[in-house]
């Protein structure tokens, strides 16, 4: 294959005796927009935490970019996802005692940035995400809308090449919902980065190049935006 993108092949994932994911064979294009919809309990989550090299599969392959990290050791894999993958979670995961530009830092600082460099790199993306002035303020002194967009810029900041969203709007009302989503996708598409989201939204649904469904059986299917 080539180089380039993502591909999963004959992904399973059991707990114990219950199969989650089964047979999943799938292909992410560089710079696209991927979304898994499904119930909840289908394995959205658990494809999610696979493809970022957050969980290990029971069997099969998950190559990025050539390179299987499946067999990677533990800390291979956790320097990988630190130089490569973004996170967006629904509760945003901000350090609560770190000021928002702190927190968008600090993926730059733990890949060797020096302070001022990234201090400068979150302040730029701060004021791009609309929330220059949430900078110096701690996440328990921002909205929810505030936070996301925090944590979209603390993803983005190290420059990743695949961005993980799980239920990115789920703790947010529709208009939030709205904004943080075309934020989301706008500057992941601006700078070539995938973006991959589990959700229940049909706001992130159309936002995507391609929807996929999680299946009852443990495998993947296309679905119609």
């Amino acid at each position: 294959m080539s180089r380039h993108g993502i591909e999963l092949i004959g992904i399973e994932k059991r707990y114990g005796e219950r199969p989650v994911l089964a047979g999943v064979n799938l292909r992410i294009d560089v710079g696209k927009v991927v979304v898994f919809v499904g119930r909840s309990g289908s394995g959205k989550s658990t494809l999610l935490r696979i493809l970022a090299g957050l969980e290990l599969p029971t069997a099969g392959n998950v190559i990025h970019d050539g390179t299987d990290i499946v067999r990677m050791n533990e800390t291979a894999r956790s320097h990988f996802r630190r130089r490569q993958l973004g996170f967006v979670f629904q509760f945003f995961n901000l350090l609560p005692t770190l000021t928002a530009c702190e927190n968008v830092s600090l993926p730059l600082t733990l890949n060797g940035s020096r302070s001022s460099d990234a201090a400068a790199k979150a302040t730029q993306l701060l004021e791009e995400l609309g929330v220059a002035e949430a900078a110096q303020r701690f996440p328990d002194e921002l909205s929810g809308g505030e936070q996301q967009r925090v944590a979209i810029a603390r993803a983005l900041a190290h420059e990743p090449r695949l961005v993980v969203a799980d239920e990115p709007t789920g703790n947010l009302d529709a208009e939030t919902a709205f904004q943080v989503l075309e934020l989301l996708s706008t500057s992941c598409r601006a700078r070539g980065t995938t973006l991959v989201m589990a959700t229940h939204s049909d706001e992130v649904v159309a936002r995507a190049d391609r929807v996929l469904r999680v299946i009852h059986s443990g495998g993947v299917e296309p679905a119609t935006p």
